[in-house]
């Protein structure tokens, strides 16, 4: 299992997308994984109250046929985004992991935003 907490700036997202790509190396949906936590790490460092000097941390476990990622923030109101036909984050992390393999937790205290990416065994 891999967990480490970063500042929240965006500059960091780089980070723990690279840290993931080690960690990820071999994986069958690695790149796939690696975009949808890059979306997840976004969020939380441009969106939620950890980019006000918080931190976000990153989560991620590789099972026999799967990987669960999820990223946990420091909360903050959500704010239900304008439609402008463009997609965002959570667009693509519903694209990539499909309905019901991908969720939010949590209120403005603290949030968890997590992800499960399948492939045949």
């Amino acid at each position: 299992m891999y967990e480490a907490t970063y500042p929240g700036t965006p500059q960091q997202v780089r980070h723990a997308r690279a840290a993931l790509a080690k960690l990820l190396d071999g994986c069958p949906l690695a790149q796939e994984t690696v975009l949808v936590a890059s979306e997840l790490c976004a969020n939380a460092a441009v969106h939620s109250a950890s980019c006000a000097g918080g931190d976000f941390t990153v989560r991620a476990e590789v099972y026999r046929n799967y990987v669960r990622i999820e990223v946990e923030d420091d909360g903050g109101p959500w704010v239900q985004r304008q439609y402008d036909d463009r997609p965002h984050g959570l667009d693509v992390v519903q694209a990539i992991a499909g309905t019901g393999n991908w969720g939010v937790e949590g209120d403005d205290a603290g949030r968890v935003v997590w992800a499960r990416l399948a492939w045949a065994p």
